[in-house]
């Protein structure tokens, strides 16, 4: 009897199961070719990546831009041109296709000219936070449709950079508030604009800021260890570090800890998370110094070259929006942020069953209210109902 056709009993069952076959191969199969059709699809298709850059007039958050991709992407706007204060926030979005050593990349940029200029910003983030949300709803309802597009085009903001104002001092309320808020539906990467108007030391103490109470003697200076002053001076008097107090109000920015696959994710976005925020500097125009043509801008002391880690930490934001994190932005866009967004809306919209694949949305209202009950960590998570602003809580 042919001894392929026995029947298996429980030992040769086990014997033959695929775990347990030797790995050795007869010749070459060509399965590695598979990385190289990857490649190939994709630099057809192109790529897309959405950004948007969020913060006070004047912190050169387009020349920032045009220095990330190294193109005029946006039209930077010099000071004291008579350019009126826009009453109002408004948002202005410029699309444009980069393509470098043959990939494409349909990059999008959305500005938000007249955040926090006004005398009153209270709930300025509004506009914001409905545009984000927008993105996500026309997703939503390309993706629920019984025939949708093959490809659905992708308008989701993947990454918002946050240009918080060089002044030495600690976070101001409404970059608390607004962080709080946004983190919950966007990656954040907040940086600080125009590091080259600090010293060394001056960026050194913003992110590690000493708070003093009130009636404390500035005779000795005290400095943040974790805990304690190393003056002797109580804890109480020093303040925590940016970091510490962003965890402090549950602002999770990018990288978030919890979203580390492995060993060498968790190695590389602990030595981000240590420099958050970047203190960069942003320059359009390109100098000769020492025989180089550098990106820089020129004063009255000298040229400070915006990719000198020496002078200011633009390389590691470029680098992590571009070279070494761009793809995972847009899959924790995907994963958690929307899939939050898809998630409540569902839940909200009471699925009809009208017949294989048939959903039945309701349409989205103009401010999606947040979930009944408080939440103990307003920050994104892989599980769970999506994070919202209340608009009723108290700054």
């Amino acid at each position: 009897m042919d001894p392929l056709r026995q029947s298996p009993s429980r030992s040769s069952s086990r014997a033959s199961s695929p775990r347990t076959l030797p790995n050795e191969m007869l010749g070459y199969v060509g399965i590695e070719a598979v990385l190289d059709q990857l490649k190939i699809k994709a630099m057809k298709m192109g790529f897309e990546f959405n950004i948007m850059v969020v913060g006070q007039s004047g912190l050169g958050k387009s020349t920032m831009v045009n220095t990330l991709f190294k193109s005029k992407m946006w039209k930077s706007t010099m000071p004291g041109l008579g350019v009126p204060t826009p009453q109002t926030l408004q948002l202005q979005s410029v699309t444009h296709v980069i393509e470098e050593s043959g990939v494409k990349l349909k990059l999008t940029v959305t500005d938000t000219p007249g955040f926090g200029d006004q005398i009153n910003n209270d709930k300025c983030w509004d506009p914001i936070l409905g545009y984000i949300n927008e993105q996500y709803e026309h997703y939503l309802q390309e993706e629920i449709l019984i025939t949708r597009q093959r490809h659905i085009p992708d308008t989701r903001v993947h990454c918002c950079v946050y240009f918080v104002p060089p002044t030495g001092h600690w976070l101001r309320p409404l970059d608390i508030e607004f962080l709080r808020r946004l983190c919950r539906t966007v990656n954040v990467v907040p940086v600080i604009a125009r590091a080259d108007s600090l010293t060394i030391e001056e960026r050194e103490a913003f992110r590690h800021r000493v708070i003093w109470a009130p009636g404390t003697s500035l005779g000795s200076v005290g400095v943040w260890s974790g805990g304690e002053c190393t003056d002797g001076l109580r804890s109480s008097v020093c303040g925590p570090q940016i970091q510490e107090n962003l965890k402090t109000h549950g602002i999770e920015v990018y990288p978030q800890q919890c979203f580390d696959e492995d060993i060498n994710d968790k190695i590389l976005n602990s030595k981000i998370r240590e420099r958050i925020p970047f203190a960069v500097v942003g320059a359009d125009q390109e100098h000769i110094v020492n025989g180089r043509c550098v990106l820089g801008r020129k004063t009255k002391w000298g040229i400070i070259e915006v990719e000198n880690m020496a002078h200011c930490e633009f390389p590691l934001l470029r680098d992590l929006l571009i070279r070494s994190h761009l793809q995972d932005l847009k899959d924790i866009t995907h994963n958690v942020h929307y899939e939050n967004y898809r998630i409540f809306r569902l839940n909200e919209s009471h699925v009809l069953p009208r017949g294989p694949g048939w959903v039945n949305l309701a349409p989205a209202p103009a401010s999606v209210p947040a979930p009944a009950g408080p939440q103990a960590n307003p920050g994104p998570s892989k599980v769970g109902g999506w994070a919202k602003d209340n608009s009723d809580e108290e700054c």
